[in-house]
């Protein structure tokens, strides 16, 4: 039986698991470590062939046994390795401290950790804390951690980089930068999400044989990979109308901010929605047209100016651009009451926070500054821990709640967690949000529940990111490069 690839646990769900293979299959911690550090061992053979010299850092707990074992293996196939060690063996845990007794009766070198590393050393291998991280890294290890980013080698994490949470992907002040993660038992819900992808590198899992243990386990959060997700589009009928696709009304571009409404009104045309109406302030109704001539252009001056649009509409988009003046207000209240599925995002959100109520037909899109606003936090709290922000927001608010940056966090009305491992940060640029409620709101008109939509959309929008940042680089990406690529990944997906 094998665990779903796109299957992310807590540290404390591995804890269990751990426990319930020692109990029910009668394995003890000294075998749970062999496997550790086989399965680890061969893996990092196959990653790294070429590689005859390791510098392995142990630290204090069971992580540095699985080291002992991956030393103790490299050095009987013949490689060269040292042991830079934190801790005296005899201060390790039972299991650990056989598995250093092993490495060392065997030969292999060991040095105190402050010692400089081999100038022969190739590849390093980080077995200093593992999952078991209880607050900001201090002491030994800190410098530990602080010498194998200097050294410029690469870096192969075991089960997690030392320094990173586990459950949320946050640092607290050191952590292990590295190239390849080597994660036991199955993949963690902090590798995925804010500092962990600049953290693990790739990503490999080494099973130990215990799918059946995971299997037993609900996630704590899925990945979003496209062989899950309702994509590629369906292929249209041939007897159908732009009204068979729906109709997005996006309400925004306030006095002096034109371009976002434009952004996601060209969005949600990419996705294929059948018609897109943009209401906006009078005096940008002009200039508007000619950056987006397939969609209808409303002047909206007041409320009810407002209504006859949201009747013909399938869906809305509120926010981009949109302000926080008397007259945002005013449109924000018609449109919230108005019983429409609804994309709330930018200045939208802040007025949702001050007018708070629950309703499960929309989708909010904060980055964490908005995350903050609407659980009067701060960004630092929001980032401390993602997964809890999005909840935390789902459960005041209800709908979906898409909480963007790096590992975006998608939280569903049916309490499911999802994490994009898509996405770079060339896209952290002016009007990405903008994008992406559109490329949301043009899947709910064309039929998709909001939780799909929310997905679909977080996830075509990543996917186009990468394509285009591969093709023009790291730095200088726009919003709207995105869209020449949007059709084909919606269309054919990856």
């Amino acid at each position: 039986m094998s665990i779903p690839a796109n299957s992310l646990y807590r540290c404390e769900q591995i804890r269990a698991c751990e426990q319930q293979a020692i109990s029910l299959y009668q394995l003890d911690e000294n075998e749970l470590m062999s496997r550790a550090g086989s399965e680890a061992f061969f893996l990092i053979t196959k990653l790294y062939p070429q590689v005859r010299h390791l510098a392995v850092y142990c630290g204090a707990g069971n992580n540095a046994g699985d080291g002992y074992v991956v030393a103790r293996l490299a050095h009987e196939h013949g490689l060269f390795v040292t042991i830079y060690q934190c801790k005296a063996v005899a201060d390790l845990p039972f299991a650990a401290q056989h598995a250093a007794l092993t490495a060392i009766n065997a030969g292999v070198d060991c040095q105190a950790a402050d010692e400089p590393i081999d100038s022969d050393a190739e590849l390093i291998i980080d077995a200093l804390l593992g999952i078991g991280l209880k607050g900001p890294v201090h002491g030994v290890i800190a410098s530990a951690i602080h010498q194998i980013n200097a050294s410029g080698l690469p870096v192969v994490a075991l089960d997690i980089p030392s320094g990173l949470n586990t459950d949320t992907g946050k640092v607290e002040n050191f952590c292990v930068k590295a190239n390849t993660t080597l994660t036991f038992i199955a993949p963690k819900a902090g590798m995925y999400t804010a500092d962990g992808p600049d953290y693990c590198g790739a990503i490999h899992c080494c099973s130990l044989q215990l799918d059946a243990c995971v299997s037993k386990l609900a996630p704590a959060a899925h990945l979003l990979n496209s062989a899950t997700l309702p994509l590629p589009l369906a292929e249209r009928k041939k007897n159908s109308h732009k009204g068979s696709y729906g109709h997005v009304l996006i309400i925004g571009g306030g006095p002096g901010m034109p371009g976002a409404i434009s952004l996601a009104a060209k969005a949600a045309m990419r996705t294929g929605a059948g018609a897109v109406t943009v209401a906006t302030w009078p005096e940008h109704a002009k200039s508007a047209l000619p950056l987006i001539p397939e969609a209808m252009i409303s002047a909206v001056k007041t409320a009810n100016d407002l209504m006859p649009l949201l009747a013909r509409a399938t869906v809305c988009v509120i926010g981009p651009g949109l302000g926080e003046s008397e007259w945002a207000l005013n449109l924000f209240l018609t449109a919230i009451t108005s019983q429409l599925p609804m994309v709330i995002d930018a200045s939208a959100l802040r007025l949702l926070s001050e007018y708070a109520q629950l309703d499960d037909n929309w989708i909010l899109t904060p980055h964490p500054g908005e995350a903050a606003c609407l659980l009067s936090s701060s960004t630092d709290l929001i980032q401390k821990d993602r997964y809890q922000a999005a909840a935390n927001i789902q459960q005041q608010y209800g709908g979906v709640v898409v909480l963007k940056g790096a590992g975006t966090v998608i939280q569903t009305a049916e309490k499911d967690t999802f994490v994009c491992p898509r996405g770079n940060p060339a896209m952290a640029s002016a009007g990405m949000g903008d994008v992406l409620s559109g490329i949301i709101a043009g899947l709910c008109a064309q039929g998709f529940s909001l939780a799909d939509a929310a997905q679909c959309g977080v996830w075509a929008h990543a996917v186009a990111g990468d394509q285009v940042a591969k093709k023009l680089g790291g730095t200088g990406l726009l919003a709207s490069d995105l869209f020449d690529v949007l059709p084909h990944i919606l269309n054919y997906t990856e």
